[in-house]
């Protein structure tokens, strides 16, 4: 185990985005409430019932390209809407357009309150590129550089691998493995030789079916052991732990 809290042999760190580098999670969890939300008021009135930011979120959304999000908590109340196309505009009602309403929340909150990093984080990112390993962040979102940009971080990863390039090259998104797996290619090693850090189940998932030297879990709303069962080999609430010897 090497002073980054790693197994000796790997090389290269890939970094989900959102909840894992950046305080984007709660952000995101918001603009997907007000988006739901607001279809859910006008279709269901009465008998209206909520988003919720903890259990929705964790279960549907989190971690999960836009669109697949949306079928899949529109699935969980019964709802089926029709596929649509990628510019749909945010008031029509099709998986892309209530995807699509949802980013336009997201921007608008990105562009008035910016975005944060955490701090662990980036000292622990800063500590890997000082060691020597090669860097990437794998994020299923389409405004990944934008975020990046907003934090102030964009100079620190080597490889980017999100929701546009993800559509540029057609990869499935997690919980399937192919986002990770295509940016330890593009840093030119091997699944084995490269760590995983995420906070979503979904990227957990990712990064067992990958094969990956390492997978490690950040508990942000105490969700550790869930994190540990969907295939964490070690979980920290933050990452300069992995810096501390606390794992």
């Amino acid at each position: 185990m090497t002073k980054l809290g790693l197994p000796d042999k790997v090389t290269a760190c890939l970094f989900d985005l959102d909840g894992v580098l950046t305080k984007t999670a709660v952000v995101h969890a918001a603009a997907w409430k007000e988006a739901f939300d607001d279809f859910l008021r006008q279709r269901q009135g009465l008998a209206f019932r909520p988003f919720d930011t903890l259990a929705d979120y964790e279960q549907y959304v989190d971690g999960r390209p836009r669109t697949d999000g949306v079928r899949a908590f529109l699935a969980s109340r019964g709802i089926v809407l029709p596929e649509g196309k990628g510019d749909d505009p945010p008031e029509l009602e099709t998986v892309h357009g209530l995807g699509n309403r949802k980013n336009a929340f997201l921007l608008e909150k990105i562009r008035t309150q910016g975005v944060e990093p955490y701090s662990g984080s980036v000292r622990y990112v800063d500590a890997v590129r000082a060691a020597g390993l090669a860097t990437a962040v794998v994020s299923s979102s389409a405004n990944c550089r934008e975020i990046l940009t907003s934090a102030g971080i964009a100079d620190r990863f080597d490889v980017r691998i999100d929701g546009v390039v993800a559509t540029e090259r057609g990869l499935p998104g997690k919980p399937h493995p192919d986002t990770f797996l295509e940016a330890a290619h593009d840093l030119g090693c091997t699944p084995h030789a490269a760590a995983v850090f995420e906070d979503a189940l979904a990227g957990m998932d990712a990064g067992r079916a990958g094969g990956f030297g390492a997978v490690v879990g950040v508990d942000r709303v105490g969700q550790a052991e869930a994190l540990r069962e969907h295939g964490a080999d070690v979980v920290v609430k933050d990452l300069s732990e992995l810096l501390e010897g606390r794992t």
